[in-house]
């Protein structure tokens, strides 16, 4: 099998590459506009990779579409912060850029596995959400934040009209709160520069105050990487063509906690590794608003919680990994990997 990854050098693309050079006598062809996660794998002789950017190298893209069997179009802004900062860029690359990469699936007759999100849903009052029956609530024009899940939502749409009207083999999966190695640098001391998870690692490492927006009230469902790449691989394998035209939500939910308790959760394993005991002293948390920390155009749901029945029944899959152990792996992670010159806090000299 040929698999074409766009976007391999991100958080899913290096850990999907990672997952099918170790474990699958599959072929991938990639390309991602730098290569330091995955410096690893160019070497292996079934990794086949070009350093570009999907909206300038159209012809190798055009032309890989063609030669593989199954695309994966991985590239995407998905930053809260950037949404509000950045609208126009949200809706260029992670709408228009995708629609030309969707199209040539459709004119070559290939498989198309879509990278959709939790965001579609909005501020859907479900819980949990359902992929076949939730309704999609986004607020109004002037919060930005929503030009993200409008533009993902638009394109699961028009996924789903070119699955039924053009005989698209498509499967959509949505992400719900992904999180893991090498989803952020937690070395950047930018405040906003990360997905939450890694920002409050980022504040934890560097013993900087960790921010709740609006409290932290916010309830998530946190899915450790390790369970996301084994749906996808059950995906990519399709057995008995039971992903075809299907919709995932692939989350955790009983990994369901506050922002805020996340947050406290982290301090408490954080406390656990060497020269970090007292770092529940050294982190202040604060609490701004929405409005104050990422600007007039944010707005924000109560609770993200998914229904994953039909990944279940379909590709017998399940989440697995609690969300302590999954803290845990991602917190050793990175203290194994401290970038050379990085000054952490006082704790971690000790």
């Amino acid at each position: 099998m040929k698999i074409l990854i766009l976007g391999a050098n991100g958080f899913i693309g290096s850990h999907l590459s990672e997952h099918i050079l170790a474990n699958r006598d599959w072929d991938i062809y990639a390309m991602d506009i730098g290569s330091d996660k995955i410096s690893d794998f160019l070497k292996n002789p079934k990794f086949h990779f070009v350093e570009g950017d999907i909206t300038i190298n159209k012809e190798w893209v055009e032309y890989h579409v063609k030669k593989c069997d199954v695309i994966l179009p991985l590239v995407a802004i998905a930053n809260p912060a950037t949404y509000v900062r950045d609208p126009l860029s949200v809706f260029e690359l992670d709408f228009e850029a995708n629609l030309e990469i969707v199209r040539h699936c459709v004119r070559y007759k290939k498989r198309l596995i879509f990278p959709s999100t939790s965001e579609v849903y909005g501020m859907s009052a479900d819980t949990p959400y359902d992929e076949e029956e939730s309704n999609f609530v986004t607020g109004p024009i002037k919060k930005e934040r929503w030009i993200y899940s409008s533009s993902k939502q638009l394109m699961d749409r028009v996924i789903y009209a070119y699955g039924k009207h053009k005989d698209l083999n498509f499967t959509l999966f949505r992400p719900f709160n992904w999180f893991g190695p090498r989803l952020d640098n937690v070395w950047e001391t930018k405040e906003g520069s990360s997905r939450v998870a890694t920002q409050f690692l980022s504040n934890i490492f560097h013993e900087r105050e960790i921010i709740l927006v609006d409290g932290g009230k916010q309830r998530r469902c946190f899915l450790y990487i390790d369970d996301a790449i084994e749906a996808m691989i059950k995906i990519i394998e399709n057995k008995d063509g039971k992903a075809n035209g299907q919709i995932f939500n692939i989350g955790h939910p009983d990994n369901d906690v506050s922002v805020a308790q996340l947050a406290d959760t982290m301090i408490e394993v954080m406390s656990k590794f060497k020269g970090y005991a007292n770092v529940r002293s050294k982190v202040k948390i604060t609490v701004k608003s929405g409005t104050e920390f990422f600007g007039a155009g944010y707005q924000d749901l109560e609770a993200r919680i998914p229904k994953v029945e039909n990944a279940k029944k379909l590709l017998g899959w399940e989440p697995t990994t609690d969300l302590k152990t999954a803290i845990h792996k991602t917190i050793a992670y990175y203290q194994a990997n401290v970038p050379a010159g990085t000054k952490l806090g006082e704790s971690e000299a000790e």
